[in-house]
């Protein structure tokens, strides 16, 4: 049985993606910060018969994150996959960002996939067969900005970047590394819904979504590939979303 470790797993991609990996055979770890949601999504795996166990685990913290990993050995004896899900936003004007909004999004976003992916390939190096993936949750906000977004924006850009550079040193140790960019997929984080979203004009529009079930589905399939193939980059968005093209 194949091991993997979901972090933001209390909701939306997080509880979808730990769902899906069950049903595909693997002994989930949920990590959160919520024990409620965690549980919750703990008891969904259960009833359907998968392994599962919730560590609650604040990912900006590295003796937590620390301690998560030790937690899924002691419980698994590998780690096998390790999505690193959670993020948080921070919306508004840059003029009127504060420094604390930016360090907390950044907390998580950054240092905390950070914190998880170092953990994971120590793991996955000293493991024996050695080896495993890394999928890391970016968003069309690696691309692309919306409209008061800069905090957000850049710390997504800054997960491409450590996406690419993980890739390139788990090479030599069987480790994959890839990025799964979602746009509208129905989550609490969904920036399209209420009044709509906030295009370059300025106005509010009601943009095309998709279901989260898709993007647990492309985790699974990016999960599901040998360790000698790998899916770098993968957009999961609604066709009818204003991405492509110029506003």
């Amino acid at each position: 049985m194949k091991v993997a470790i979901v972090t933001g797993a209390g909701s939306g991609v997080g509880r979808a993606s730990a769902e899906a990996l069950a049903v595909h055979g693997f002994a989930v770890v949920l990590a959160g910060r919520r024990r409620v949601e965690l549980d919750e999504t703990a008891a969904i795996i259960a009833t359907r018969g998968g392994e599962v166990i919730a560590v609650p685990t604040d990912i900006s913290d590295e003796a937590q994150v620390d301690a998560l990993f030790a937690r899924a050995v002691d419980a698994f004896g590998r780690v096998d996959l390790l999505f690193n899900n959670a993020g948080m936003g921070a919306f508004g004007p840059i003029e009127e960002v504060s420094v604390e909004s930016w360090r907390q999004v950044f907390d998580v976003n950054v240092t905390g996939v950070f914190l998880c992916t170092r953990a994971a390939v120590r793991q996955m190096k000293a493991q024996a067969p050695q080896g495993g993936r890394i999928i890391n949750n970016g968003s069309i906000s690696a691309h692309v900005p919306r409209m008061h977004s800069s905090v957000y924006t850049a710390s997504k850009h800054a997960v491409s970047g450590l996406t690419k550079a993980t890739a390139l040193e788990g090479r030599a140790f069987n480790i994959a590394c890839g990025q799964i960019d979602i746009g509208n997929a129905v989550t609490p984080m969904l920036q399209g819904g209420g009044p709509g979203a906030l295009q370059p004009d300025m106005s509010l529009k009601p943009e095309p979504n998709i279901d989260v079930a898709e993007v647990a589905r492309a985790v699974a399939y990016m999960a599901s590939l040998p360790l000698g193939a790998n899916v770098l980059t993968m957009t999961v968005m609604a066709t009818g979303m204003p991405y492509v093209g110029r506003g």
